[in-house]
């Protein structure tokens, strides 16, 4: 059955959960933002849908005090925010009963693109699908939206994959990762794949290793309950840094397009050595009352890590031999998320011995300052010789294009993917079962031991371990800045 094409003039866009902290902070100001840069369509609907009773207004006023605090007041166009708040509905719904599903069909119109946004609990994702199927909400041209945790294992990503798809087919679902939605994740697409520059040497045979670094400042303060339940490996590793070790590590797909695109990331996944424990380090951070995992956790005997790095191998043809490491962690020294692709020195030296070398590296941040340089040996300027000194040919995103540039927001741009139906850069249900498949068994490795984690000073780089997870193979972390 292929699903019918509707031009995306006209949509309805359903926001369950749209009263919650995701909703208020992301993705109602992205929608806004991309309204105000004309991208939405003049009689495009949005409908909150969550358990509050409230009426439209409140829904409304809600919204605006949204806009207000989570936008800068320059990006804030009166006219422009009171247009917005006019295209918005709500309806009071519960989740798991009958209440507010016939308003909600009442609501929605035809021949428009209808999709849904879950912006809930995953236990709610097969009951909501199954209402909107029970009420013919959704049809066959729908598109629902779910956001990760997408499961706490194996098993549990299976059930979730199992109860969508008892209502929706694969070309439906968009599970989202906003990792996918930055600019510079899309440009590591465009670097590799659209210059000749770099795809001759991205190999085992000129890479020496490979850096993928998430680090945070904030501690779990807030939502410790949550991540006492999930920590770094489910929260970060299987799905975020996961999906960034793919887009470095797949092959060229034959074309530009989701299932293309999400078969090379699939062969990945499936081509990582299981995980030798002696290559992994957890750690958690322990400091003063406040700035304490264990008291924002809100469990003092807790082995759950914030911490946690990684040395892994891909077994294929072009990768065999080279390590990618991979940290992420909370209460770092600082924000940072970047990639750093190492090559290997020259075969030989003309310029002999020289303390001052470095290997190139190609480094992609993606945030907070956005953009890419790349690690070069220049002659030092000035008399006395050869002398050799490594300089970056730096690129800001925010320099090269125009200070002025508006760059959407990760979530603005995939719900926009998700209006026009295009799935690209999102993930399909065996990729996320595979990278599940392959975090498990790490995952019982450390709970059969009964692993704890090893403590770190909130504001450092980390455990001792991770340094010397490197450093016992003749390399060193990036520094963290």
């Amino acid at each position: 059955m292929v699903a019918r094409v509707i031009p995306v003039d006209q949509f309805d866009l359903v926001i369950f959960g749209a009263t919650g902290d995701l909703s208020r902070r992301k993705i109602l100001p992205g929608l806004y933002r991309r309204w105000r840069e004309g991208q939405i369509p003049e009689g495009a609907r949005i409908i909150g849908a969550a358990r509050s009773e409230m009426g439209q207004d409140a829904f409304r006023q809600m919204v605006a005090e949204a806009l207000t605090e989570f936008l800068p007041p320059r990006e804030i166009d009166a006219a422009k925010r009171d247009s917005f708040l006019q295209m918005l509905d709500y309806v009071a719904i519960d989740a798991r009963g009958d209440g507010g599903w016939q308003a909600l069909a009442d609501l929605m119109r035809e021949d428009v693109v209808r999709a849904f946004y879950l912006s809930v609990a995953p236990a709610l994702f097969g009951d909501i699908a199954e209402r909107l199927h029970a009420r013919g909400i959704a049809g066959r041209s729908s598109r629902i939206v779910v956001e990760k945790p997408f499961g706490k294992d194996l098993a549990t990503a299976r059930a979730l994959n199992q109860a969508l798809a008892a209502y929706f087919y694969e070309d439906q679902i968009y599970r989202i990762d906003h990792y996918l939605g930055k600019e510079t994740v899309q440009n590591l697409m465009a670097v590799r794949f659209a210059n000749i520059l770099f795809e001759p040497l991205w190999n085992a045979q000129f890479v020496d290793h490979v850096q993928i670094t998430v680090a945070e400042t904030v501690g779990v303060d807030g939502r410790g309950e949550y991540y006492d339940h999930s920590g770094a490996m489910r929260d970060m590793v299987q799905n975020h840094m996961m999906q960034l070790l793919c887009l470095i590590a797949m092959e060229p797909p034959h074309h530009f397009e989701p299932d293309a695109m999400r078969d090379e990331k699939l062969k990945v996944i499936r081509a990582l050595d299981p995980l030798d424990q002696t290559d992994l380090v957890r750690g958690q951070y322990r400091g003063a009352e406040g700035d304490d995992y264990l008291a924002q956790s809100g469990n003092p005997d807790s082995v759950t890590e914030s911490f946690i790095a990684m040395k892994l191998h891909v077994s294929n043809w072009r990768w065999k031999g080279t390590p990618f490491y991979l940290r992420t962690g909370k209460r770092l020294k600082a924000r940072v998320s970047e990639i750093a692709i190492t090559f290997k020195e020259p075969p030989h030296s003309i310029f002999g011995e020289s303390k001052q070398w470095r290997e190139n590296v190609l480094v992609i941040r993606l945030q907070p300052d956005e953009g890419m340089d790349l690690r070069v040996m220049i002659k030092e300027p000035g008399p006395g010789g050869m002398r050799l000194k490594d300089v970056a040919l730096d690129m800001s995103f925010a320099e090269a294009l125009g200070n002025d540039l508006d760059v959407p927001d990760a979530y603005e741009r995939l719900i926009m993917d998700v209006i026009r139906g295009n799935q690209t850069l999102f993930m399909r249900g065996d990729e996320v079962e595979a990278a599940w498949a392959w975090v498990d068994p790490v995952i019982a490795g450390w709970e059969a031991r009964e692993d704890s984690p090893e403590p770190y000073e909130p504001g450092s780089t980390g455990p001792e371990g991770a340094l010397m997870l490197l450093h016992r193979d003749g390399r060193r972390w990036r520094e963290i800045r």
